[in-house]
């Protein structure tokens, strides 16, 4: 089974998988939780193996896009290898980041993923202290995503991402958080898929809130949704 969730930020939001482990027991290592983004395990080098363990101690295998609050340099030390049809870091044997611009082919069904998004707050952060430039997706990448799209005639079951399309923004439940909905540079690359892949359904997060924006459109934070 393959389910996807929003943020879990290290430990902060972890309490959400390990109250639905405890509710599906029936669950293995050979189902899937995605993590749309700020998995956030993998900040402070000195307590990594500390904030991995409760993930690894899941019984399922935990995937993740990268949000804005990851340590980079941190995460991208890890070897690059191909999983699934797509390139990874493989942090843990059941804890797998599933890099930007990659199809992946899980289960029978095809992933898009491209994860990072800007810190608005990154003014009032440290750079490689809890704030690494690298949140920012490059052209490289959206290059990268381009050409693995093409592979698959620009079709795919479901895109992942941490933020949105510019679009999204005006949607309900976005346009009515009360807030400023500010755009930058990775909306305006993630309006690119929109504009020109078939997809089933797009999951992100970054919003810390839960909702349909369209049918085929949804912000995750706390809720968990069963993929298949």
């Amino acid at each position: 089974m393959i389910y996807i969730t929003g943020d879990t930020h290290r430990r902060h939001d972890f309490a959400k998988l390990l109250s639905f482990a405890d509710a599906h027991p029936e669950l293995t290592k050979k189902d899937y939780m995605i993590v749309a983004g700020d998995f956030g395990g993998v900040l402070e080098a000195k307590t990594l193996e500390k904030d991995l363990r409760p993930y690894e101690e899941l019984p399922f295998t935990v995937l993740f896009v990268d949000g804005n609050h990851e340590n980079f340099d941190l995460l991208n030390a890890y070897p690059v290898e191909i999983w699934k049809g797509g390139k990874v870091h493989s942090i843990k044997p059941t804890v797998i980041h599933l890099m930007r611009g990659q199809v992946f082919e899980i289960e029978g069904k095809t992933f898009f993923t491209f994860g990072g998004a800007t810190s608005a707050d990154r003014y009032l952060r440290i750079e490689g202290l809890d704030w690494w430039p690298q949140e920012l997706p490059t052209y490289e990448e959206l290059d990268e995503g381009i050409a693995n799209l093409k592979r698959y005639n620009n079709t795919v079951d479901y895109i992942v991402t941490h933020s949105c399309d510019e679009r999204a923004l005006w949607y309900p439940p976005l346009r009515g958080r009360g807030v400023k909905m500010e755009t930058f540079p990775e909306n305006r690359m993630l309006s690119l898929f929109e504009d020109t892949v078939q997809y089933g359904h797009w999951y992100f997060g970054h919003y810390h809130m839960d909702g349909d924006l369209t049918d085929k459109k949804t912000v995750l934070y706390q809720q968990i949704i069963r993929l298949l």
